[in-house]
């Protein structure tokens, strides 16, 4: 079964995004698509016409780009479960929180960091390559992606991020940390 899903030179740049949450990540990495307002796209521009107006790069091979780019995403995922693994063992991995300070200091997960411009420096300065190191936010959106992304481009080869998010890890494997929903004004 296919679960991939079908998307072609005449989907919309949102419909892209809806299937493949980071697509504009994977586009700006080996393209320079989508990172700013020189090359940034509109949610209602097609792929084609993205890909048309940035040297004719070839649909299929911007489509399959994507798709391996969505594959490593998936694999880079750690479950709840096997972190709450990972934390009870004998070297647990760093622990990054995306989250606000407010966000951390009600719910978080034993022996996380709150992300900051000096933990950034901090773990560029003295973290070994080779730390494993799972990021987290509420949900597990593309922000923790991102910021693996960023590491990794850095020379860090063990990093994760949490499927879910500290609210997956709260449902699936500690009950006792609160769950919590954001309110959007």
């Amino acid at each position: 079964m296919n679960t991939q899903p079908n998307i072609g030179p005449e989907t919309s740049m949102g419909e892209v995004l809806d299937h493949y949450p980071g697509a504009q990540r994977a586009l700006f990495a080996k393209y320079h698509i989508g990172g700013c307002a020189s090359c940034g796209f509109r949610p209602e521009e097609t792929l084609g016409g993205v890909c048309e107006r940035n040297d004719n790069i070839p649909v299929a091979q911007a489509i399959a780009h994507i798709a391996e780019s969505h594959a490593r995403d998936l694999a880079r995922q750690i479950q709840p479960v096997d972190l709450k693994t990972a934390i009870d063992a004998t070297e647990p991995p760093a622990l990054l929180d995306l989250r606000t300070r407010e966000e951390f200091e009600n719910a978080k997960i034993t022996g996380a960091e709150l992300f900051s411009h000096d933990k950034l420096q901090d773990i560029m300065g003295s973290w070994p390559k080779d730390r494993a190191i799972v990021i987290y936010d509420h949900l597990g959106e593309s922000s923790c992606m991102d910021a693996a992304a960023y590491l990794e481009g850095h020379g860090f080869e063990n990093v994760r991020t949490l499927r879910g998010g500290i609210d997956a890890f709260a449902q699936e494997a500690d009950p006792s940390l609160p769950r919590y929903r954001l309110e959007i004004a």
